[in-house]
């Protein structure tokens, strides 16, 4: 059965769509890789197809999907990483957009800190805009988890994160890229161009003090 509110499902697919030709037009989504989604409703979420250009996506290549992961209402296949989407959307209520990108700074990074499993931001005045902190001096954890294609490892891993009583707002995959989230898409549009510009400085950092993470 097809999802019945059209129009929430349209107003999704273009916020997607806009979205995901903005990162490609950043060199964010080489190659067809990334995916993107929005909460529908309680039950359900719009997703990427897999395999489209993300940054030529239009309405069409958005699709429907429960929070099992399942399609809902067509035969089109979900992105590959679907359950790490709908993961997000069962451990955070208030969770409306997820982004998943591949820039060059957030793959790097994530192999550069793969064997501390973790990128440690402290001092810098753009992690307030990651909602929840409102000065530079906290501490924001962004982790690193081992890349595998077992989804359900992958949400395992997730899962242990937060039920450690840890904060998390986001997460790279070692080799792959960042997700991260927002209670809207401005708001995780937000949280994604900050991570990103925080783990560029992280880099620019290391070849001028000399050292390695």
């Amino acid at each position: 059965m097809p999802f019945a509110d059209r129009a929430k499902l349209e107003s999704c697919a273009h916020q997607i769509a806009e979205a995901g030709r903005a990162l490609g037009a950043l060199g964010w989504t080489p190659a067809t890789s990334s995916n993107f989604s929005m909460r529908l409703d309680a039950t359900h979420a719009a997703v990427t197809i897999s395999g489209r250009d993300k940054g030529k996506l239009g309405v069409d290549d958005i699709m429907v999907v429960d929070l099992d992961g399942n399609a809902v209402g067509t035969d089109a296949r979900p992105s590959a990483e679907t359950a790490l989407h709908t993961q997000i959307y069962r451990r955070f209520p208030n969770a409306g957009a997820v982004l998943h990108t591949h820039s060059r700074a957030q793959s790097v990074a994530s192999r550069l800190f793969a064997e501390r499993g973790v990128v440690r931001f402290e001092g810098w005045e753009l992690q307030k805009a990651i909602s929840g902190y409102t000065t530079h001096e906290s501490v924001l954890e962004l982790p690193v988890f081992p890349n595998t294609q077992d989804m359900a490892e992958l949400v395992r891993d997730v899962d242990r994160w937060l039920d450690s009583g840890k904060p998390l707002h986001g997460y790279l995959i070692d080799g792959h890229g960042i997700y991260t989230w927002g209670n809207d898409m401005p708001e995780t549009r937000r949280h994604l161009e900050a991570l990103q510009f925080l783990l560029e400085c992280e880099l620019d950092l290391i070849p001028l003090r000399g050292t390695r993470p």
